[in-house]
């Protein structure tokens, strides 16, 4: 995939991040629904180590058939450096949202898009206009009405969802640079490989009995650690994909919108409900991400014919 193709599918990046976004909501209500009956740590485990059989099953068969073997890797130091990334994000995650509510957590976390869309024009000199921008800017506004400095929720728990930002943050330029370079099953499969290599190695050398606590856990917690490896696992594939085909400030806003499917899935599973203020701040995440998708479509207009004319990579 190359550059060419990544500025032709905007709409495509977009619903992949809202599809990104409900895995995401549905990956973090499950962590902290787990983490209440198991060590956190073992649960941060099980979800890496279905991505990485998940995807070392799908590119086996994949290899069988024909399709070339996706297990190689031209860039193994920035394999390896992605998948550390984003388990320190996943670390941060699992255990501060044990601390904070879901939806509280995640639009607390919202602080990942501002910093992207500012890192990637400085360091990847990616166009950023003045009015998208704006949108960006407002969508964290309305993250910040959501959670509402002073109102008690920023006491020293609020370091978890302030360094996840900033890791992740990290993690997505770092995403954007492979998009081009690497086959996205390729990378998808080092993120889970990578994870749990480190996982395993820290709960060998710390004091969590997994066997006996996974042996006596029940089914229903084992369905849910299930869910959540599939859920982390479909929603970064989902991320991977978004990046090689959009450019990341088009596509940044509408990251915002996991706060309202945080809150649907926080009231699904603990009956945390938002208050009024929460959702005004909803409400302008949402007024942004509307705008943008109005910019998207009137900018997309006149440059139909070139992208037409535009060679496209497998």
């Amino acid at each position: 995939m190359n550059a060419t193709a990544t500025a032709q599918r905007p709409l495509l990046g977009v619903m992949l991040i809202l599809l990104m976004a409900m895995c995401f909501s549905t990956l973090d209500t499950t962590a902290k629904y787990v983490g209440q009956t198991l060590p956190v740590l073992l649960v941060l485990w099980a979800r890496y180590s279905v991505q990485a059989l998940i995807m070392a099953a799908w590119l086996g068969v994949r290899a069988l058939r024909g399709g070339g073997n996706l297990f190689a890797t031209a860039h193994p130091r920035f394999q390896v450096l992605r998948g550390a990334l984003l388990l320190l994000t996943s670390a941060l995650l699992f255990f501060g949202i044990q601390y904070m509510p879901v939806a509280e957590f995640t639009a607390v976390g919202m602080l990942t898009p501002v910093l992207v869309t500012l890192l990637a024009a400085t360091l990847l000199h990616e166009r950023v206009s003045a009015f998208r921008a704006l949108l960006v800017v407002g969508g964290f506004a309305g993250a910040l009405i959501v959670v509402r400095p002073g109102s008690g929720l920023f006491g020293w728990v609020a370091l978890f969802p302030l360094a996840m930002a900033l890791v992740y943050a990290t993690f997505q330029l770092l995403t954007r640079r492979l998009s081009g370079v690497e086959h996205p099953l390729t990378t998808h499969f080092y993120t889970g490989f990578v994870g749990t290599l480190i996982v395993s190695s820290i709960l060998l050398l710390s004091s969590v009995d997994a066997g006996p606590l996974l042996a006596a856990a029940p089914a229903s917690t084992w369905a849910l650690l299930l869910l959540a490896g599939c859920a982390g696992t479909a929603g970064h594939l989902c991320l991977i994909v978004a990046l090689g085909v959009a450019p990341m400030p088009v596509l940044m806003p509408f990251t915002y919108v996991q706060i309202a499917f945080a809150s649907f899935t926080g009231w699904l599973a603990f009956g945390h409900v938002p208050d009024g203020w929460a959702f005004v701040g909803m409400a302008v995440v949402a007024a942004c991400g509307g705008v943008s998708v109005w910019l998207n479509l009137r900018e997309r207009a006149p440059a139909r014919d070139v992208e037409a004319a535009a060679p496209v990579a497998d």
